[in-house]
């Protein structure tokens, strides 16, 4: 009769246990690079541990989406922070998120009906190498990389993966699909060169390996303030298309449900809204782009003044419908 008691006992042991760790610490899974966002979460009194999980550079975004999928009946992360926003509105269609309102939500423009918060945006930018292309020769718009001056020496990051997956969902949105297929075709068809992350294209241009690349904005930022030589173009700024011009991605948090430490998961959210976190994400060595209303005038300096232009009028929700068509024509495309 002994053994059954002590089998009861050992497991209530073992669940309390468990239950003592989860409040001891709050996991966030964090697309965000890891360098940056390490800096950050040291930085952070939450009241308990912060124990974050990276994405690799060439499974961006797309591999801790995954994660949460798989993971949906049994959550081990507590918040989500993604840096672009279609695999957050997918994962919010999928009720993956509780819907919270932080107390920081009121310093950033409304997003009524939203499942997660936005925050610290970047642009998609093309990056030159200014050895290899005169001034006067720089390319203005993405349509540029098609033509047969950038044959051969124009580098992206997988199609598939992180932001230039999102990037291309976007297009299928606002050139419609037929036009950005035709985009995407004519870009192989030039001999684009696709390389594993974002960060390579800007360091393969920096080295001088490729004439120009399709990057983000923080990653050419590092090559410029390195002195390379290199210049940094927002492409389509002064586009004359329907609803085209540079794309620019927030980063999102969200509070994944029934995590296993809601109530520090929400303390986690409010911190990393706070000013003095966008603030470090475009001044110390992030250079993203605040979306807080008290710090808009950073966002001047944070791009070394390389004006915005026209800003890309994509709907995220529609573009988010478009994800699955978009990524089989990309697999296709880009596989051969």
């Amino acid at each position: 009769m002994s053994k059954p008691r002590v089998a009861v006992v050992a497991l209530s042991l073992l669940l309390v246990a468990g239950c003592t760790k989860s409040a001891d610490r709050v996991v966030v899974y964090s697309a965000q690079d890891e360098d940056y966002a390490v800096r950050i979460f040291d930085g952070l009194d939450v009241g308990v541990k912060v124990e974050p999980k990276f994405d690799t550079e060439a499974n961006k975004s797309v591999g801790l989406v995954a994660e949460l999928q798989a993971e949906a009946g049994r959550p081990r992360c507590d918040v989500h922070w993604n840096n672009e926003p279609l695999g957050t509105i997918r994962l919010a269609r999928q009720g993956l998120y509780e819907p919270y309102t932080s107390v920081e939500a009121a310093n950033y423009p409304a997003a009524p009906g939203r499942a997660y918060a936005a925050f610290a945006e970047r642009a998609r930018v093309l990056i030159v190498n200014t050895k290899r292309v005169p001034a006067d020769q720089r390319p203005t718009s993405l349509f540029d990389l098609t033509q047969s001056r950038f044959k051969s020496v124009t580098a992206i990051a997988k199609p598939q993966f992180g932001t230039t997956a999102t990037h291309a969902a976007c297009l299928f949105e606002v050139l419609g699909p037929d036009g950005a297929k035709e985009f995407f075709r004519a870009l192989q068809a030039n001999g684009v060169q696709v390389v594993a992350g974002n960060k390579a294209v800007a360091v393969g241009v920096a080295k001088g390996d490729f004439a120009v690349g399709l990057t983000d904005s923080d990653d050419a930022m590092l090559e410029l303030l390195a002195g390379r030589d290199v210049a940094i173009v927002l492409p389509d700024a002064d586009t004359t298309r329907p609803r085209f011009g540079t794309l620019y991605l927030p980063n999102t948090l969200a509070l994944v449900k029934n995590g296993p430490n809601p109530a520090a998961g929400k303390r986690l959210i409010d911190r990393l809204l706070a000013k003095e976190v966008e603030q470090k994400l475009a001044e110390g060595g992030g250079h993203q782009l605040p979306l807080r209303l008290d710090l808009q005038p950073l966002r001047a300096t944070v791009l070394r003044a390389t004006p915005e232009g026209t800003r890309m009028r994509v709907d995220f929700d529609e573009a988010a419908d478009l994800w699955a068509d978009t990524q089989a024509f990309l697999r296709d495309t880009f596989a051969r």
